[in-house]
């Protein structure tokens, strides 16, 4: 079991799974359950709720009037029952008052029959858009799954909550959209939207990303700086949420930065502004890219499994890549750069060998 000292600035909201009771244990959830550590944590906070049986049914899966409800204490809507907008939606039903509350506030929609079909389940996609509802996602990522395309609804949805460290999809390359949510990975989807420790969790194999958890400061050719992965509801008028904010050794700001990656690439770069291929996948000896276009300096992985020392440690597995001099305009006589998994880039090296970065500390 995880023990959380603080909690993240969102996970002051109560979300619950219907209008179950909570439970003080879950006979059916088991430690060596995938999502057991997720479930644990919004059971001890009481965001996810139980049964009177005092089963948490971590397979069952999550209907749409569920969904409704979750949205519902999730905005403090007024939950009592009345008809709704909806056909088959009305006072009778438990659901009914977070149902049409939700869509009066255009958070959920029915069906072009005019019904709201409460008793089917939420898909992947589906849950997908309720997430990017529940959360501030104002970023994405491109994402290439075999079975998400343009024409989805979902699928600036999608490229969010992976953008996001939400969903990752699977091995195969799908995020298969049509599939049922149970509760245990709902659970998973919204502790990684509560809390940086879970999004951990949500990264491809072999991950360059960095531990959310913690704090990353490098020695630069501008000075000391400190990397947070903290959340920011607003910056200079545009909406946030959780990024990494660079701080310079007196504390001021100097900048926020994206950090993200999909099994294609890797990337770094500034908010709602240009970003940067670190890394493409996958990760051999040869392989090219741009940055920008192809008149940007070529960057080419020209070793792996590099011995690189810095002031944090010596890293025995980084793979390096060598930026060419590019052309005039660019003002670059070319740089060596050094990747490590879970760390990103540890070091940067001019062409004479003057160290322009490099990572001195992990906090």
């Amino acid at each position: 079991m995880r023990s959380l000292k603080k909690l993240s600035v969102a996970a002051v909201v109560l979300l619950v799974f219907g209008l179950a009771s909570p439970v003080q244990g879950a006979t059916d959830l088991s430690a060596s359950h995938g999502f057991y550590e997720e479930m644990d944590y919004l059971l001890e906070r009481e965001i996810l709720q139980g049964y009177p049986d005092d089963t948490v049914r971590p397979d069952a899966e999550v209907t749409r009037a569920e969904a409704a409800i979750m949205i519902g204490r999730l905005k403090e809507f007024d939950g009592t029952q009345r008809d709704s907008e909806f056909t088959d939606v009305s006072a009778i039903q438990e659901a009914s008052g977070f149902i049409s509350a939700a869509a009066d506030a255009g958070l959920i929609e029915g069906y072009p029959d005019g019904m709201y079909r409460p008793y089917e389940t939420i898909t992947r996609g589906d849950m997908a858009i309720i997430l990017e509802r529940l959360f501030i996602i104002p970023f994405n990522v491109d994402v290439s799954f075999s079975d998400v395309s343009e024409n989805m609804e979902a699928f600036d949805a999608i490229k969010k909550v992976v953008g996001a460290n939400i969903a990752i999809g699977y091995t195969n390359n799908t995020f298969r959209p049509n599939e049922a949510v149970t509760r245990a990975q709902f659970s998973a989807f919204l502790a990684r939207g509560l809390e940086p420790e879970f999004k951990n969790d949500a990264t491809i194999e072999n991950s360059y990303l960095r531990d959310k958890t913690k704090t990353y400061v490098y020695d630069t050719e501008t000075g000391v700086q400190r990397h947070v992965y903290n959340y920011v509801p607003t910056r200079n008028g545009f909406t946030m949420g959780y990024i990494w904010s660079i701080y310079e050794e007196d504390g001021s700001l100097l900048s926020d930065v994206l950090e993200r990656e999909a099994r294609e690439e890797y990337t770094i770069g500034y908010p709602r502004s240009e970003y940067y291929i670190d890394l493409q996948y996958p990760v051999e000896v040869g392989q090219t890219w741009y940055v920008d276009t192809p008149y940007a300096p070529q960057h080419e992985i020209t070793d792996i499994g590099v011995t690189v020392e810095t002031a944090y440690q010596t890293f025995t597995d980084a793979v390096e890549v060598t930026v060419e001099a590019d052309q005039e305009e660019f003002m670059t006589d070319g740089y060596t750069y050094y990747m490590v998994e879970g760390f990103g880039e540890v070091k940067s090296v001019d062409v004479d060998g003057t160290v322009t970065k490099e990572l001195i500390r992990v906090e």
